[in-house]
């Protein structure tokens, strides 16, 4: 049975929205961001999901612990990152529709910081805002069918994946599976289900527009429960992620200098290309613009060229590509 939500006109504007800058970064080449901004977004990402959970550790302490380097921080927020280090590095990994995956992606990101890991909870569970009683999960005895029927949804449901991803999140979190790290779950498992059909959502961060909007966040998912359905939160999701999508596009769009284009170009160029592959990154720049980049670029030795006027070929040069 699949679990209860109307398709609302604002969900299939977000849709529309959404599936439209798909497109654009598609044909902009963002869905292969470069290693940098790679690391950059997955930093984004761990720093948010926690921080939402009340971790305390800056994007600089986080980028420090990717790069296997020591830090000062507590105990328990340093465990923290290590453990979603560990599992966004082996996201794509995970079966988006396997229970058994779920349960040990929930291991790996809570391995000794609570007592079951990658157990589902077996006592009920209440949450509070405040001193008042949010939500009642639903009674042990029941997650684990509730769980299976969520999955088996989740795997055979003929709906879009990106709404299919925003029930999973709502359900699961309205399921309450785990003592705890239900809400990093949630969003680690939305993100895994999106990047199923669109590979692009590994490196997007949408969990950093979460954290700015966090007020929205529980009160969507308290309106959804009051409705009976997820429609209100899917809402929300969706805005959610249609706004990370801008944030990749914007990217294209701000004020980039002719360094930050090169070093960007750089990381995703092939060995050979003309004037032409270039402006076809940065569809905004004239061509007087392209030409002084690449002239740049011969002046810091980060390329060569081949060849004169129209038929100019630049050819990177091997000891750069880091």
């Amino acid at each position: 049975m699949n679990p209860p939500y109307q398709i609302t006109p604002e969900i299939l504007k977000r849709i529309t929205s959404i599936s439209e800058k798909i497109g654009q970064i598609h044909a902009n080449l963002l869905d292969k961001p470069s290693p940098k901004l790679r690391k950059e977004n997955k930093i984004k990402t761990i720093h948010a999901s926690l921080g939402i959970e009340g971790n305390t550790l800056t994007e600089e302490q986080i980028t420090a612990l990717i790069e296997n380097k020591r830090i000062i921080g507590p105990k328990k927020d340093v465990n923290e990152v290590l453990n979603a280090i560990q599992v966004y590095n082996q996201l794509a990994l995970f079966n988006p529709n396997s229970v058994k995956s779920f349960l040990s992606a929930h291991k790996m990101l809570m391995n000794g910081l609570i007592p079951d890991p990658g157990k589902f909870r077996n006592k009920g569970v209440g949450i509070m805002a405040g001193n008042k009683l949010a939500h009642m999960a639903p009674p042990a005895e029941n997650v684990p069918y509730l769980m299976n029927d969520l999955f088996a949804y989740v795997k055979s449901s003929k709906e879009i994946p990106l709404i299919k991803s925003c029930v999973f999140h709502y359900e699961m979190e309205f399921i309450h599976p785990f003592t705890d790290g239900n809400g990093r779950m949630g969003r680690l498992w939305q993100t895994r289900i999106l990047m199923h059909e669109y590979p692009v959502f590994e490196f997007i961060p949408f969990e950093n527009i979460i954290q700015k909007t966090q007020t929205l966040y529980y009160q969507a998912l308290s309106k959804s429960d009051k409705a009976g359905n997820s429609s209100p939160f899917i809402e929300y999701m969706l805005g959610v992620i249609d706004e990370a999508l801008n944030e990749i596009l914007d990217f294209k769009h701000r004020t980039m200098s002719a360094k930050d284009r090169l070093a960007y170009f750089f990381e995703i160029a092939e060995v050979e290309f003309s004037r032409k592959a270039y402006m076809n990154v940065f569809k905004n720049i004239s061509s007087a613009t392209a030409s002084r980049d690449l002239k740049q670029g011969l002046e810091l030795g980060l390329f060569e060229k081949q060849g004169d006027k129209t038929k100019t070929i630049y050819r990177k040069k091997a000891h750069h590509s880091q």
